[in-house]
């Protein structure tokens, strides 16, 4: 197997035949009844019953999906709530999945090697790290450059906040200097330089230095795609958050790789959604399963 992130992640959706990513948001009191009422996980106010619900949870949602998409995408702002048992949790689910912050200098360099790097520590040997990271690139070139070079060493990947999917996101990220260069447009080629030096790029021609694009703004961000053709883009948006398919598969090449999309909560609860209850009732997991099976039929349309 390849040791570099952006060979693996080509092989990854070129062997499952999709760009879907399912994103693993966990809120208590959104889990399924069959979890929530479970007589150890039924306290939300319990720290323990309640990441013991959400492990559990994110477990088994995880044997359901990983033989569908190439990655599973672990938000540790939902853990983080928790305090040191959530982040336990965290990285007990990176460890169950072997899956997928900012500051500059120095202090980047401690976060890169907390996050990408697996700790020779006695006592930590068995705890592993993520496969790839956001960062948030507003540092600049000293608050990415740190993370990149971890990810280089350990055969790991970084994806480099660009443009939001969220609506407010353009009142900041699209002002424009006197040129016309949007705020991140400039962001992208930061990004861009960085990613483009011979040392992260794979066999694949994709470097391991990516950019997190959101679906929702497809005609703004699109021309990126064309502009970057060597970084792979995780695209938010699509699902609950209004993008469509065909907004997001913009940022994929013919050959279907160069772009993750990522959806979470149209997926992960997919069993409150009506016409998954009217199809499996209670039966969470075949909700889930289904809502997949559907996300990927209609990327695979779009990008027809």
């Amino acid at each position: 197997m390849s040791n570099h992130f952006a060979d693996r992640l080509c092989d990854a959706v070129k062997s499952k035949k999709t760009p879907l990513v399912v994103g693993l948001d966990p809120v208590y009191s959104r889990l399924p009844d069959a979890i929530r009422t479970h007589r150890d996980m039924n306290d939300e106010f319990d720290a323990a019953a309640a990441v013991d619900a959400i492990f559990d949870f994110c477990t088994q949602t995880m044997r359901i999906v990983a033989p569908m998409v190439p990655a599973i995408k672990i938000n540790i702002a939902y853990f983080e709530k928790y305090l040191w048992e959530g982040i336990e949790t965290y990285y007990s689910l990176v460890s169950e999945a072997n899956v997928k912050r900012g500051d500059i200098g120095h202090t980047a360099e401690l976060y890169a090697s907390a996050h990408l790097e697996n700790s020779e520590l006695v006592g930590l040997e068995d705890v592993l790290v993520p496969d790839a990271i956001t960062v948030n690139g507003f540092a600049g070139i000293e608050g990415i450059e740190p993370f990149a070079n971890v990810a280089d060493k350990e055969g790991k990947g970084i994806f480099v906040w660009v443009r939001s999917s969220n609506a407010g996101a353009a009142a900041i990220q699209d002002f424009a200097d006197s040129t016309g260069q949007t705020m991140y447009e400039k962001l992208a080629e930061v990004v861009g330089e960085i990613a483009n030096k011979p040392q992260h790029i794979g066999s694949s021609g994709y470097s391991n230095v990516g950019m997190i694009v959101g679906g929702t703004s497809p005609k703004a961000t699109a021309a990126l795609r064309k502009k970057y053709d060597k970084v792979w883009f995780l695209v938010p948006g699509y699902g609950s958050q209004g993008a469509t398919a065909a907004d997001c598969v913009r940022f994929c090449k013919s050959d279907g790789t160069g772009a993750l999309i990522n959806a979470s909560r149209s997926i992960i609860y997919a069993y409150e959604i009506p016409k998954y209850k009217e199809q499996f009732g209670s039966d969470w997991k075949k909700c889930i399963e289904q809502a997949v099976i559907d996300a990927k039929v209609d990327l695979a349309t779009a990008m027809q």
